[in-house]
């Protein structure tokens, strides 16, 4: 592929010193153990044209903003206040203090490769899309973390999103991260800064309505280090679902399967539970039913990992899958409306 798009590039008359402008944004809070290796990854880019990094450190408790400071010293970081603390309205000051032609967005705990860069500007050029992403490789340190990277990469635990697993190259309805035209931001107004969650998602849905391309590929792989407890994964999910009902009603008909499985799973197991509870048994049916998928799902994962990961499987799936159904059914009408 890359060898393919270079010859394209160089067919088109465009020169290695020509290669476009790229700038990085990144929303950062309580980031400080892994933003210097997240930024330092940046700052390795194998990439011919000009690179820069704009980071927008929101208020945080840790020494995410010391650390920027210390990044800064490499004139090619600079940073921005997001006061306001989240992502989508530090994305947004990122984007606009930033004179990159091309945006790629990275996050604080993600690791992009040498060739990321590269590779993106390459294929936003030959495919003609306006944002380019790819796998959301997660990898674990300790024997949990190691457990969710585990679910996150199954069919039965995060759906058909490539972006989790693979797949052939091609367009589709959203991707990890991006890298974006800047025109292509400009034309749909950037990320909605209502949204606490799922902003990605929903940008790329509008991009896609004024006819841009979400582009996925395999090539652009970017290292995520997943939840390291229960409960932040629990919290995590739960907020994934509660957001991801807002942007339902927003985009009527943008609901994938994957994105409803779990909240069915979660309405019919506590309808089958108020059934059960009046005496009729079979009412457990929908838990039973759920359960065994688990369990099913967990010896499938988990056969070729440690015994001390894969036993943590079947609690993973079930705060990921029963956090984002309560979150989605419970989610507010009014939320995400300020």
């Amino acid at each position: 592929m890359l060898e393919e798009v270079t010859r394209t590039l160089q067919v088109d008359g465009v020169s290695e010193a020509s290669w476009p402008h790229v700038s990085v944004v990144m929303a950062v809070r309580n980031e400080a153990g892994h933003l210097r290796e997240s930024v330092g990854a940046v700052l390795a880019q194998r990439y011919p044209g000009r690179l820069d990094v704009t980071v927008a450190v929101a208020p945080s408790t840790d020494a995410t903003a010391q650390i920027v400071a210390d990044l800064q010293r490499d004139p090619r970081v600079r940073s921005v206040d997001n006061p306001a603390g989240q992502t989508a309205a530090g994305l947004n000051a990122a984007i606009a203090a930033s004179t990159g032609d091309v945006v790629a967005r990275v996050d604080g705990h993600a690791v992009i490769p040498a060739d990321y860069v590269r590779c993106a500007v390459e294929i936003l050029h030959a495919t003609g899309a306006d944002n380019v992403g790819g796998i959301m490789a997660a990898e674990g340190q300790t024997p949990f973390e190691r457990a969710v990277a585990a679910a996150m990469s199954s069919r039965f635990g995060v759906g058909d999103a490539r972006f989790h697993y693979g797949g052939p190259p091609g367009a589709v309805d959203t991707v990890y991260l991006g890298v974006f035209r800047r025109l292509a931001l400009a034309r749909v107004g950037g990320f909605d800064e209502r949204l606490v969650r799922t902003q990605d998602s929903e940008l790329n849905l509008r991009i896609r309505a004024t006819g841009g391309i979400v582009w996925f590929s395999p090539e652009l792989r970017v290292r995520y280090r997943p939840r390291g407890s229960l409960r932040a994964l629990t919290r995590q999910y739960y907020e994934y679902g509660r957001w991801r009902r807002v942007v339902a009603r927003r985009h009527p008909g943008s609901l994938r399967w994957r994105q409803v499985a779990a909240p069915a799973t979660v309405a019919a197991c506590m309808a089958g539970l108020a059934v059960a509870a009046t005496g009729r048994r079979w009412g457990l049916v929908p838990l039973a039913g759920y359960a065994t998928g688990v369990a099913v799902a967990s010896v499938a994962v988990g056969r070729r990992l440690p015994p001390d990961i894969a036993v943590r499987l079947p609690a993973v799936f079930a705060a990921m899958h029963g956090a984002w159904g309560v979150g989605f059914l419970t989610s507010p009408r009014q939320l995400g409306d300020d």
